[in-house]
């Protein structure tokens, strides 16, 4: 898969998998893993879907509607290649936590409904249910955290709510985060991000 890695400063930091949104790159995030944890090894990925030009992790049939073939299909690549770029990079498999942006988000929620505990925690801007379809595994000892806007469009409240109770159900500890707006990236969410994740891993 196409990437980018950043060693980080400290050898027993955290690795951040960086995971961007429809139309990114796997450079996107880089900014905001560094500024969630200054110390951590950065790994960027690029998704492997072409929707007009802009790459995505997985196909889509409409706004909204996942190709759940494609779906999974991608989700075990990507399971596969954060083993494969742990041996490459020579990081710690046990210390990963995923930092996703919506179609980056979704596709990361997927990675702990049909694989399980991949990642020691997650840092989810904006996801939505990724499948409904599927008897979901054990997530007990997975810390995970949600960013969602009360107006966002591409991203209903019942969405960001219902992933929540889905890992809830399974033993994921999560915690939510609302603002006012809609499907952008706010400065209070970052920061919000970042001391849940100083809480957890720091």
């Amino acid at each position: 898969m196409k990437h980018v890695y950043v060693k980080g400063t400290n050898d027993d930091a955290m690795t951040f998998v960086l995971l961007h949104g429809t139309g990114g790159n796997e450079k996107d995030l880089l900014g905001l893993g560094r500024q969630i944890d200054p110390e951590a090894n950065l790994l960027g990925i690029r998704g492997q879907e072409n929707e007009n030009g802009m790459p995505r992790f997985f196909k889509r049939l409409g706004m909204g509607v996942f190709d759940l073939d494609n779906l999974s299909m991608r989700t075990k690549e990507l399971a596969a290649f954060l083993d494969e770029a742990a041996e490459q990079y020579a990081f710690n498999r046990e210390k990963v936590v995923i930092l996703g942006y919506s179609n980056g988000a979704n596709i990361a929620a997927n990675l702990f409904f049909e694989i399980g505990n991949v990642a020691k925690g997650a840092i989810l801007h904006h996801p939505m249910v990724p499948r409904e379809d599927i008897t979901l595994p054990s997530l007990e000892g997975l810390n995970v955290w949600i960013g969602a806007g009360n107006n966002d469009q591409m991203c209903p409240i019942d969405q960001s709510k219902g992933l929540q109770q889905y890992l809830e159900q399974q033993g994921a500890d999560v915690e939510m985060y609302w603002h006012a707006y809609g499907h952008q990236l706010t400065m209070d969410e970052v920061q919000d991000a970042k001391a849940w994740y100083d809480r957890h891993f720091k």
